[in-house]
């Protein structure tokens, strides 16, 4: 993951082979036994006397060296690893080089003894040529360089010390109770219910994910959706029109009270009047603004996790983007969650969607500090050689120091679930995710029951639970109208003549869905319905059934826009028990008389065709930008008589 560690470099080339396997299986047992055992005193002391490790060991060029490298100090007669550290990155490196090393080396050329007693020069345990395939570049500072790294490093301590005491502000009493009075729990709880109820029905062994994991992604989807606001250049708060920069402007005392220290200045393409735009960092103002870029949606979405109960991390990437991390008690992990995006689980969204190089990626709350890069990236050696800005160990023992600092005020018992915690998530960053541009999870396998919570699967869970079939209000009788759209960017329909009901998710109206899914290009900042990847056909249907109110139908009015490409083939068509009628996809509303007189219909969109793995894409509903929350490329009028 990181360069190899000198201590490790020194036990593979200053040593014969079969010194340098003894020694590492030693060494790979006392570190696994910590790992695996963190909690058990008996495991973090090696007795120095011992016959093993006084013949195996101790004699061995860098042994001794990578116990201390893993965290043993010296205590008389023993070798101790503190009780008060859990398993440190730093360990698990060591323990992870040397299991490399030694796969590397049992499979490398040098046949067995010939018993021939013929004296020659030790070789070391592997070639030039074979450890460059376990070593990556290293990092070297030179005398000249020495002062600008310190300096370097202070800047960088710097960075987490602020971002330290900034997440306490998501800790405030008075925040998390402004937050309450805005956040709609109720109907975020209840819509959660609904979602794991469904995801219950849909997949029988649905243990892996919790209700508190549908409550996040409801929180997600309304933060992004109903709450906050993407900024890139205000709107002229006079005349509403367009704005360009024209650079910074002087902070106000009132933009300083609340973390405004940066203010960007704009001037009206229209009138020419100037807009200033307050880069705020305070979570509860912002709670107030509800606009700005991925700083203050993350600021403010952390508090709002925090509020809701989660534990919460404030991620900070070192190119420039912040997002946020929830801990899943029910699937015992930390979950990306970037409220910009409305993205849950996808961290390798930034290297491998957006194609971001990445450097450092620092995770922060009341309780830790942790370097999480290894989360986000599919390709560690990459990462590694553009981390030039500090030492890898200096970093790591940074993090270390105030990690532990952080623990001394908990108790006991919490101590030990973050100790357990900080192994889980280590051992995670060992292994390099698989890089998936159709996946961004980055794992080769995944809960079908999390997969159908975010809408990956063919079937919502809405639809998997049961049909919707839409029948009349009272107040749709009485205006003899039902209309009704859907905002593919929002993901959301409105009930127009129901007081303007709103219903999220594309599946929570359908009567019948397979192989359908909502797809958002980040790159293009576009969204549509598309078919599962690898479905040769799709289908979905909304019922409509008027029988018993006594009200039949007069006239319909239908948008359904659809964009196919190559030899894709989308049809739709609305029919009642006796008649049909073929529609054309269309971007504005077509009157449509053929079913007049019926009492009840079914619209159905069926997809297929395309060329090529990507032939799924070939066909597409709804397309329109991410941010086009006031256009409805779905939309049904009908007119009852």
């Amino acid at each position: 993951m990181a360069q190899i560690h000198s201590t490790v470099k020194q036990l593979i080339t200053d040593n014969g082979k079969e010194d340098f396997l003894t020694a590492s299986d030693i060494l790979l047992k006392f570190a696994d036994n910590i790992i695996n055992h963190p909690n058990d005193p008996k495991y973090r002391k090696i007795r120095l006397s011992n016959p093993t490790v006084e013949n195996k060991l101790l004699p061995v060029s860098g042994a001794l060296e990578c116990l201390f490298e893993m965290g043993f100090i010296e205590d008389g007669e023993f070798l101790t690893f503190p009780a008060s550290i859990p398993p440190t990155l730093t360990l698990i490196q060591v323990r992870n080089e040397l299991h490399t090393a030694t796969k590397l080396v049992r499979s490398s050329t040098g046949g067995p003894s010939t018993g021939q007693s013929t004296p020659r020069v030790q070789q070391p345990a592997v070639t030039p040529s074979a450890a460059r395939q376990i070593q990556l570049p290293a990092q070297t500072v030179t005398p000249m360089s020495r002062q600008a790294m310190q300096q370097a490093e202070r800047q960088f301590f710097m960075k987490i010390e602020s971002s330290l005491v900034h997440v306490l502000n998501y800790e405030r009493r008075d925040f998390q109770q402004k937050a309450r009075s805005v956040i709609p729990m109720e109907e975020l709880n209840k819509e959660a219910k609904k979602r794991f109820s469904a995801l219950q029905t849909a997949d029988k062994d649905a243990s892996a994910v919790g209700l508190q994991d549908c409550v996040l992604l409801s929180l997600l989807a309304w933060f992004k959706n109903s709450f906050f606001k993407w900024v890139d250049a205000p709107e002229c708060d006079i005349c509403q029109g367009k704005t360009r920069s024209v650079g910074p402007a002087e902070p106000s005392q009132e933009d300083l009270r609340w973390g405004a220290s940066r203010v960007e200045n704009y001037r009206c393409d229209g009138c020419n009047k100037f807009v200033r735009f307050p880069r705020y960092n305070d979570p509860g103002k912002l709670l107030d603004t509800r606009r700005g870029r991925c700083g203050e949606w993350a600021n403010c979405f952390t508090l709002c996790c925090r509020t809701m109960g989660f534990e919460a991390r404030y991620v900070l990437d070192w190119t420039d983007h912040v997002w946020t991390e929830v801990y899943s008690t029910s699937q015992k992990r930390w979950l990306h969650c970037d409220p910009c995006e409305n993205a849950c689980d996808k961290p390798l969204l930034y290297e491998v969607g957006w194609g971001k190089k990445l450097t450092y990626v620092i995770a922060f709350s009341k309780d830790e500090v942790q370097d999480v890069s290894w989360r986000y990236s599919a390709n560690f050696k990459e990462m590694m050689s553009r981390r030039k800005e500090v030492r890898e160990n200096w970093l790591g023992q940074v993090c270390f120091r105030l990690w532990n600092e952080k623990n001394k005020v908990v108790s006991e018992e919490r101590r030990k679930e973050m100790s357990n915690r900080c192994i889980v998530e280590l051992v995670e960053f060992i292994t390099q995710k698989k890089s998936d541009k159709n996946d961004l999870s980055g794992r080769t396998t995944g809960s079908l029951t999390w997969r159908l919570a975010r809408g990956e699967t063919g079937n919502t869970p809405q639809a998997i639970k049961e049909p919707f079939v839409f029948t009349l209000t009272d107040s749709e009788k009485q205006g003899k109208l039902l209309h009704v759209r859907y905002n593919c960017a929002k993901d959301e329909y409105t009930r127009v003549t129901d007081e303007n009901k709103k219903m999220s998710g594309f599946g929570s109206c359908l009567f019948k869905s397979t192989n359908v899914f909502r797809k958002e290009e980040h790159d293009w900042k576009m969204v549509y319905l598309a078919r599962t990847e690898g479905s040769a056909i799709a289908t979905l249907s909304w019922k409509f059934d008027f029988k018993g109110s006594g009200l039949k139908v007069r006239n319909i009015e239908i948008c359904v826009k659809s964009s196919t490409y190559e030899n894709g083939v989308l049809s739709w068509r609305l029919c009642s028990d006796n008649q049909c009628a073929i529609l054309k996809g269309t971007d504005d509303l077509k009157s449509v008389s053929d079913l007049n007189g019926v009492a009840d219909m079914t619209l159905t969109a069926n997809l297929s065709g395309g060329k090529g793995d990507v032939a799924w894409q070939h066909t597409q509903l709804f397309r329109q930008t991410n941010t086009d929350f006031d256009i409805f490329p779905f939309e049904v009028k009908i007119y009852l008589e």
